[in-house]
């Protein structure tokens, strides 16, 4: 009996260590933090505005600082990936008939069907802003302050850039796909009275 009571006694104690108190203290920030990203979801445009003044703070920083040029072309490099799966289909229309789902339209007469990107909006703008938060942190600390030539970094960021998009635009001409919705025949789920429901109206 005085087992089981020193046991629970001890259950007890390990259940208020530092250890599960910061393990407590962790799970309801990141809940809070999820929170309030669920929340920001439909707000694009603010999400955005803050995202911009981020990065205008970040470029500002480098400015004054006049170094961390490595930083920014490795985050220049990933927001060249993030681009490009913002841009890109989820299923690539060259596997396309290898999967059972289904085909971008081809045609203006198509079925409207949403553009589904590789990397949603949502997603591209937490990723993107993530990356210039912790860059903008990496200029705080002299160890990332590598010393480079600058322009020559800057022009192999746009050769690589520029050979990017063309690939991607080349992809868009080829499949004949529009990674935006802007114009887009929409079906408003409305449909003609057909000639059986307009003979069983009432007539003069």
């Amino acid at each position: 009996m005085d087992a089981g009571a020193g046991g629970g006694g001890f259950e007890d104690l390990s259940s208020t260590t530092p250890a599960a108190a910061v393990s407590r203290w962790s799970f309801a920030v990141s809940r809070r933090y999820q929170h309030l990203l669920d929340k920001s979801t439909p707000h694009v445009l603010y999400r955005w505005i803050a995202f911009l003044a981020i990065a205008i703070i970040y470029v500002i920083r480098v400015y004054f600082v006049q170094g961390f040029y490595i930083v920014s072309y490795g985050l220049g490099i990933y927001i060249l990936n993030l681009l490009i799966g913002f841009l890109s289909p989820q299923v690539d229309p060259e596997f396309q008939g290898l999967s059972d789902g289904p085909t971008l339209p081809t045609r203006g007469s198509d079925e409207f069907r949403p553009f589904v990107r590789r990397l949603p909006e949502f997603k591209f703008w937490y990723s993107i802003t993530k990356a210039f938060s912790i860059a903008f942190v990496m200029t705080f600390s002299s160890v990332f302050d590598v010393p480079v030539f600058w322009p020559i970094l800057l022009f192999y960021w746009a050769v690589l850039f520029t050979l990017t998009m063309r690939r991607q635009i080349l992809h868009m001409i080829k499949y004949k796909y529009v990674p935006f919705s802007f114009g887009k025949q929409r079906y408003n789920g409305k449909r003609a009275p057909s000639t059986e429901s307009a003979s069983l109206l009432p007539r003069d």
